[in-house]
């Protein structure tokens, strides 16, 4: 079984076939939240924090960073925030960016061994960001694309996925720091997306023997009730290989997918995480034996 380590200073997180299924949270990026990138811009991380410990305390084991703010000094933003997230919690970050110089800036600040998002299939990509996870020891997520685009046949996304993993190996990174993004599109325009998405991961675990990510509310752009959707295709996912995701754990329903999808799995012995996630409270006033405490009392006593 292929385990991918992933660590901050002081914990370590494992990506594998026979490991609980991990949350990256995605919450700490800029795109599309045009408040959070002029504060990040401007130096003002507090909404990178508060988003930080809100992901951790709903049940991230890992957390994605990006700067990705257009017209900013990235390579400084994203290094400044990375400090900031190891500083008040302890789980292992994903450095997320398509700047090579600004994951050199966030690696050469992190403390542990990172996750790199990302390197797709280009040779000039590859050149220049191999290197870099090998001279740090951090283990990458392999994007299932390059020049040519992305395809829908899950077989010429697998060709790209190899071509990385091989690629990978000449500079001495070993497939199990690698983990694979299948490239989960939107099934509202694509009605087969979620069948091509299952194949190739199983395709990839089996063959390939690597582990497995992705954005997850890709599958579901464009639709109502989105986190329907996310959690259904998460689970399946899941069923299919998948070991990891990109998602936010602040929907309860998507959630309640992937615990109940470690259950289905045999990653939950004893069905422990799930009844502490979900069982009842106690009652006020009422002991362990269910009876407001006077379960060992004689009747008439």
């Amino acid at each position: 079984m292929t385990t991918t380590t992933i660590s901050s200073a002081s914990r370590e997180v494992h990506i594998g076939f026979d490991q609980p299924f991990v949350i990256i949270g995605e919450r700490i990026n800029p795109t599309g939240r045009k408040i959070l990138a002029e504060e990040m811009k401007n130096g003002d991380y507090s909404r990178v924090e508060a988003d930080a410990l809100a992901q951790v305390a709903a049940g991230a084991q890992m957390l994605d960073v990006n700067a990705g703010i257009p017209l900013a000094d990235e390579p400084r933003i994203l290094a400044e925030a990375i400090r900031l997230v190891q500083s008040i919690t302890d789980v292992p970050l994903s450095i997320d960016s398509s700047i090579v110089e600004a994951l050199e800036a966030g690696l050469s600040v992190y403390q542990g061994k990172a996750l790199v998002n990302s390197v797709t299939g280009e040779d000039e990509v590859l050149e220049r960001v191999l290197p870099l996870v090998a001279k740090y020891g951090a283990a990458v997520v392999a994007i299932s694309n390059d020049e040519t685009g992305i395809s829908e046949d899950p077989n010429e996304r697998f060709a790209v996925a190899k071509k990385i993993v091989e690629r990978a190996a000449d500079y001495g990174i070993p497939y199990s720091d690698i983990v694979v993004d299948p490239l989960v599109m939107p099934i509202g325009a694509i009605n087969t997306a979620g069948l091509q998405v299952m194949h190739l991961v199983r395709k990839l675990r089996e063959e390939l023997k690597v582990n497995t990510t992705c954005g997850a509310s890709n599958v579901s752009f464009g639709l109502p009730n989105r986190n329907g959707i996310n959690g259904a295709f998460l689970t399946m996912a899941m069923g299919a290989g998948m070991t990891s995701a990109i998602t936010s754990p602040l929907h309860p329903e998507v959630m309640a997918a992937i615990r109940g999808g470690d259950v289905m799995m045999g990653h939950d012995p004893d069905c422990a995480k799930w009844i502490r996630a979900y069982r009842d409270p106690a009652a006020e006033g009422t002991g362990r034996g269910g009876r407001g405490g006077r379960a060992g009392r004689r009747r008439g006593a």
